[in-house]
């Protein structure tokens, strides 16, 4: 993998091999009153539609922060670390209901980590358009 940066539609292969791998993330949201709030989750890296996306239950903290930044999106970052290995995909979030998109996010969860994820009536999905990626291998 290249040092940083990277293109977020088109990341030379390391990068997105190791985005292929099965790695616990972080996803920092900025609270109400502008400190990061950050949290361990899975998330699927998609550079041909630039989305980085998060399941979640709609109650959390983290889809709380996305919405309080209003409809155009919060600026949030994901972020996956494997010993000296890492890689940063920044952007928008915005939060989806839509069933198709949930079902979607829950396809590449499973396709990432191996297994679906567990039945939530009220999953919603965090959905990233990405600005800007970097990462080191």
């Amino acid at each position: 993998m290249a040092a940083y940066p990277q293109n977020p539609s088109a990341p030379d292969a390391p990068y997105l091999a190791f985005w292929r791998e099965r790695h616990l993330c972080t996803l920092t949201t900025p609270r109400p009153d502008g400190s990061p709030h950050v949290v361990p989750v899975g998330v699927t890296y998609d550079p041909e539609a630039r989305l980085a996306r998060v399941i979640s239950d709609r109650s959390s903290t983290k889809v709380a922060n996305v919405l309080a930044a209003g409809p155009e999106g919060a600026r949030v970052a994901v972020c996956q670390v494997d010993g000296r290995r890492w890689a940063t995909l920044e952007g928008r979030a915005v939060v989806r209901a839509d069933p198709d998109r949930v079902r979607e996010a829950e396809r590449r969860y499973e396709e990432r980590y191996g297994r679906h994820p567990r039945p939530n009536p009220t999953r919603v999905v965090i959905e990233i358009g990405l600005t800007r990626a970097m990462g080191r291998g």
